[in-house]
C-alpha cells in the first residue's frame, strides 16, 4: 500500500506549481492591461515589484504560521486570498487596485507558498527520500512559474484577459478542496510514522505552537548571520539571481520578444521550455555540487549568465532563430542552478541546525532583487522604448555577482552559538580545531 507521505506530497507539489503559475502570470498580462487601461510600462512593472518583493519576504514568517497554526489552515488561507484577488481582478479599473490585487494581496498569498512550505513538509512526512522530495518541491517551484503561461497567453489572445483571470480564481478553489481534503499537517493525524521511519519508533507528540518564538528565531538569526560576509555574499549573488531570472526574464521576457514583432504564445512557449530544462539544470548542479567546490559552480552560473544576457538582444525577432534556441536551452538549465551550491555553502557557513532559515532570508533577498529587476526594466523600456539597456545591467551584475562569489570563505570562520563554548575549552591549535570542523561538516 502507497504511504500517505507521496499523497500528500502530490498535493503539495500541485499547490507549489500553482502558487508560482498564479504568481507568474501577470507577466504575460502586461502588455494587455496596458491597452485597456493606458497605464505605462513603470506602473505595471512596479505592481510586479511588490508582488515578488512581498513573495520573497512573507516566506519565513509564513513558516512561523504554519508551525502555530498548522500547514492545512495556512495553505488554504493563503490559496483563498490568490483566488479571491483573482476573481476581484474583473472588476479592477484603476491602477492602484492592480497594485492591491496582483501586488500585494497574490504576492502575501503566493509567498505563503514558497519554498520553505514545501521544507517543512519533506521534514515532517519524509525520513527516507527526503533529500528526494525536497529537489522536486524545488524544481516544481521553479517550473510552474513558466509552464503555465502558455496557456494563460492563449486565454489572453483568445477570449481575453479576463478570461485568464477568472480561471486562475477558479483553479484555485479546486487546490482548495485539495489542501483541505488530503494535505494533513502531521503523519501522526492518521496515526502513521513518517515514510521511512523505523519500524519500532513511535509517532512524534504534539507540540506547542511556538507562535511569537519563531518569529524571533528568524529575526534573531538574521542579526547573528549578517556579521558575517559569507551572509552577505550568498544574500548579494542571489539578488542578482532574482533579478536576471524572475525579475528581467520571466516578468519582461514575454513584452520584450512582442516588441520585436514576435507572437505572445511563442514567446510564453518559450519560455515553458525554459521550464522544463530547468528540472534537468536543477539534478545536474545538485550532482556537481557533492564534487565540486560550490563557489566554483556559482562563478560559473553567474558568468556564463552574464555572457549570455549580453547578446540575447540581438537574437530577438519575429521568428525563432537558431540563437534563441540557445538561450533559451542554457538559460533553462541555469534558471535555479544556483540554489543547490547556495543552499551547501549556508550550510557550510552557518551550520545545519540554521542553515534553513539562513536560506530563507538569502531566498527573500533572490526576491527582493526579482522586484527591484522588474521595476528597473520597466522604467528602461518606458523612457528608452527598449529593453536593450535592461538586458546590458542585468548582464554586468551577474558578472559582479561571479566576482562575488570566489571572494565566500572557504568554511566557516565563526563556529555556531552552540559550539562556541566547546571551541574555547579545546582551543591551543587553532588549524587542528579547523580541521576538525571541517570533518564535521
Amino acid at each position: 500500500m502507497v504511504h500517505r507521505a507521496w499523497l500528500v506530497a502530490a498535493v503539495t507539489l500541485g499547490a507549489l506549481v500553482t502558487a508560482a503559475a498564479f504568481r507568474s502570470s501577470i507577466g504575460v498580462l502586461i502588455e494587455p492591461l496596458e491597452q485597456e487601461f493606458g497605464w505605462s510600462r513603470a506602473t505595471t512593472s512596479g505592481a510586479v515589484t511588490l508582488n515578488l518583493t512581498l513573495y520573497g519576504l512573507i516566506a519565513p514568517f509564513a513558516a512561523a504560521l504554519m508551525e502555530r497554526w498548522g500547514i492545512r489552515r495556512v495553505v488554504a488561507a493563503a490559496l483563498a486570498l490568490v483566488g479571491g484577488a483573482s476573481a476581484l481582478t474583473l472588476l479592477m479599473t484603476a491602477a492602484w487596485q492592480l497594485w492591491l490585487l496582483w501586488g500585494l494581496m497574490i504576492g502575501v498569498g503566493t509567498g505563503s507558498m514558497a519554498l520553505v512550505f514545501g521544507a517543512i513538509v519533506a521534514n515532517r512526512w519524509f525520513v527516507a527520500r527526503r533529500g528526494l522530495v525536497t529537489g522536486i518541491f524545488s524544481a516544481g517551484n521553479a517550473t510552474g512559474q513558466l509552464i503555465f503561461l502558455p496557456a494563460v497567453a492563449r486565454a489572453v489572445e483568445g477570449p481575453g484577459w479576463r478570461w485568464a483571470a477568472g480561471g486562475i480564481a477558479l483553479y484555485a478553489v479546486v487546490m482548495i478542496l485539495l489542501v483541505v481534503t488530503f494535505l494533513d499537517d502531521h503523519p501522526r493525524d492518521r496515526g502513521l510514522l513518517p515514510y521511512g521511519a523505523g519500524a519500532g519508533s513511535a509517532p512524534d507528540p504534539p507540540s506547542p505552537p511556538p507562535g511569537a518564538g519563531a518569529v524571533a528565531t528568524a529575526l534573531i538569526t538574521l542579526r547573528d548571520a549578517a556579521r558575517s560576509w559569507a551572509f552577505w555574499a550568498l544574500a548579494l549573488t542571489f539578488f542578482v539571481c532574482g533579478w536576471s531570472t524572475n525579475g528581467l526574464v520571466q516578468t519582461h521576457f514575454v513584452p520584450a520578444a512582442h516588441d520585436h514583432g514576435m507572437p505572445t504564445t511563442t514567446a510564453a512557449g518559450l519560455l515553458a521550455v525554459v521550464g522544463v530544462f530547468d528540472i534537468i539544470g536543477t539534478l545536474a548542479s545538485g550532482w556537481l555540487t557533492d564534487r565540486v567546490d560550490s563557489r566554483y559552480l556559482l562563478v560559473g552560473y553567474y558568468g556564463l549568465r552574464g555572457l549570455s544576457l549580453l547578446v540575447v538582444h540581438q537574437m530577438l525577432s519575429p521568428t525563432v532563430e537558431p540563437g534563441l534556441w540557445v538561450f533559451i536551452v542554457f538559460y533553462g538549465l541555469d534558471w535555479v542552478a544556483t540554489v543547490p551550491p547556495t543552499v551547501a555553502l549556508c550550510r557550510t557557513h552557518f551550520g545545519l541546525e540554521r542553515s534553513g532559515v539562513v536560506f530563507g532570508w538569502v531566498f527573500a533577498a533572490h526576491m527582493v532583487g526579482a522586484g527591484v529587476g522588474a521595476s528597473v526594466a520597466g522604467w528602461i523600456r518606458a523612457s528608452s522604448g527598449s529593453y536593450h539597456d535592461a538586458w546590458i545591467v542585468a548582464a554586468e551584475l551577474c558578472l559582479v555577482a561571479a566576482v562575488l562569489s570566489r571572494t565566500i570563505p572557504v568554511e566557516r570562520r565563526t563556529p555556531s552559538p552552540a559550539n562556541r563554548g566547546r571551541g574555547r575549552g579545546r582551543g591551543r591549535g587553532r588549524g587542528r580545531g579547523r580541521g576538525r570542523g571541517r570533518g564535521r561538516e
